[in-house]
């Protein structure tokens, strides 16, 4: 068995791609005729291209790979559990040790209460997972009415039909029949681009009581649960201003309102801790996993139960499950990629060294004429673009003009930024370096530089 290094040549593999691959949130038509980036091959936080051209990952694939790429410990693991046992269920009164394995140690990682996991094949699953879930312990609680779930605008978790519905990104609603009866979207914590004249810790509290005053007027008896991120990740990396966590958790507690945590970005190390929800200081009923649960090298994701749901829940038989539930060879790297997480101290790495230099190397891009606000928790970060930091102020142009002419210097210069709107945002492997760091912030200072010359010369740079 070898490496796939010999390869076709660039040009024939685009074809070939154009002809057959649809890609997920794409314009395929459009990215035909400009030919998709071919990646062949990975190692800690670097990408190569079919072109030969070193790319820094500063997103860690898609928030996923926190331990870095190329950690053969993962291969083997997957490879041993393939010759073992390939693929069993866990339907029909069965089991498997590595299920069995995963399960109790992530109820060892996870905060106290939350000892049972429903496993799933990806985020998305799992959030889908968790509409029946809440749904049904209430029906079993004798509260069928209780089935609204509320979330909040610009958030995401997941792209299936029930998934989607829970995230609130209009563009993704306009598709397909979206959202389903009985999800509720709430305004989002972001200061930067909808506070107006308001301090952020006042604004921070506004935000949280529209979920008590979503309650009252929904009604208390049919208000199921409130799902949210502890940090919005591809809503852009909107950090909330301290004072909104708090007063969530207290109108959840007053109304006795289950709390979903969406963890698939920020559990397992990357806001520093094993949870966003310790980051936090909240207590939810269940959370979302998956992502960096296996580092993104087998697809697998999970909802974290606590004692009281698992109990009414198991009192009778749920009916929901996929083939792939707790699939061995998934389940074996997910504790092959924990132990390493663990064992070499990531998360210490992460904050002792990593998130204090990236935190002072991203903040110290507020100097650039172009940004106007710099957020980071741990290891995920944004800046705000601007034609005005005083006013806080948008561009003219349409909403993503500018972040995609950044994105698209970006990649120029060997750097994997996203862009969200007219935010540029950051999520890079946890094992990440300070050398790295400073490659990174290099590449990201001369992408800006680049993209204020090209929106000087197109005349983009007006305010709304």
């Amino acid at each position: 068995m070898t490496a796939i290094t010999n390869h076709l040549p660039t040009a024939e593999l685009q074809a070939l791609d154009a002809a057959h691959h649809m890609h997920p949130f794409t314009a395929n038509g459009e990215l035909a005729e400009k030919g998709a980036r071919v990646i062949t091959r990975a190692n800690g936080v670097t990408l190569t291209d079919s072109e030969g051209n070193q790319i820094l990952d500063a997103m860690a694939g898609l928030w996923c790979v926190n331990i870095g790429y190329g950690r053969a410990e993962l291969a083997d693991v997957a490879a041993r559990q393939m010759r073992e046992l390939p693929y069993y269920n866990t339907f029909f009164q069965t089991t498997h040790a590595p299920v069995i394995a995963l399960a109790a140690k992530i109820a060892e990682l996870a905060p106290d209460g939350l000892n049972h996991v429903f496993f799933a094949g990806s985020g998305s699953e799992a959030n889908d997972t968790n509409i029946r879930l809440v749904r049904h312990y209430w029906a079993e609680k004798g509260q069928p009415s209780k089935s609204i779930i509320i979330s909040r605008k610009n958030a995401y978790h997941g792209s299936s039909v029930g998934s989607g519905s829970l995230g609130g990104m209009s563009a993704m609603h306009e598709q397909g029949g979206m959202p389903i009866p009985d999800i509720h979207h709430l305004n989002q914590p972001n200061w930067w681009a909808e506070a107006g004249d308001m301090s952020e810790e006042a604004f921070g509290l506004a935000r949280a009581q529209e979920l008590e005053e979503a309650i009252l007027e929904l009604g208390e008896d049919r208000v199921a649960a409130f799902i949210a991120e502890p940090v919005q990740g591809a809503g852009g990396v909107i950090v909330p201003p301290h004072t909104y966590w708090p007063e969530i958790q207290r109108i959840c507690d007053k109304y006795s309102i289950l709390l979903i945590a969406d963890e698939v970005i920020c559990g397992f190390g990357r806001t520093g801790n094993w949870f966003g929800s310790q980051t936090m200081g909240i207590c939810p009923d269940i959370m979302t996993i998956a992502k960096g649960l296996s580092s993104g090298y087998a697809p697998i994701g999970g909802s974290i139960v606590s004692d009281e749901i698992a109990a009414v829940i198991g009192a009778g038989e749920f009916n929901h499950g996929y083939t792939y539930s707790g699939h061995p060879v998934a389940a074996a790297v997910a504790l092959e990629n924990l132990r390493i997480l663990e064992e070499e101290g990531v998360l210490t790495h992460v904050r002792e060294v990593a998130a204090p230099y990236l935190k002072e190397k991203w903040e110290s891009l507020l100097d650039h004429p172009l940004v106007g606000e710099a957020k980071i928790v741990g290891m995920m970060g944004s800046i705000a673009l601007t034609p005005n930091k005083a006013t806080r102020a948008a561009f003219a142009s349409e909403t993503g003009t500018v972040g995609y002419i950044c994105r698209e210097r970006c990649f120029a210069n060997n750097l994997v930024m996203r862009h969200v709107g007219d935010r540029m945002i950051i999520s890079p492997p946890l094992i990440i370096t300070p050398d790295e760091i400073d490659t990174l912030i290099a590449r990201a200072r001369q992408s800006l530089d680049e993209c204020y010359e090209l929106l000087q010369q197109k005349d983009l740079l007006h305010s709304a």
